[in-house]
């Protein structure tokens, strides 16, 4: 059984990615974190692809749909202006 079609490797990615993140921060790492997580869950039950091609363009796809969802919830709103009243040097 090839390693990408265990589940505990996707979620054992997800942790990298997701202590990454807590390094760098900037939601970049975030969204593949998450990705791969659910991934893993898929994998857990049941649903898995059946190819290496099919089962990383899933997880592409789902770390996209991860990271838009992200900048939706946690992005600067639509015509939203961030107004500074005081200055560093005060």
């Amino acid at each position: 059984m090839p390693l990408w079609t265990e589940w505990w490797v996707w979620m054992s990615g997800a942790l990298i990615l997701a202590t990454l993140e807590v390094l760098i921060p900037g939601y970049i790492f975030l969204g593949f974190a998450i990705g791969a997580g659910v991934m893993g869950l898929l994998i857990l039950f049941g649903i898995s692809a059946t190819g290496l091609a099919l089962t990383l363009v899933i997880f592409a796809v789902l770390s996209l749909i991860a990271y838009i969802a992200m900048r939706k919830y946690f992005g600067l709103r639509t015509g939203q202006v961030k107004i500074w009243d005081t200055d560093v040097n005060d």
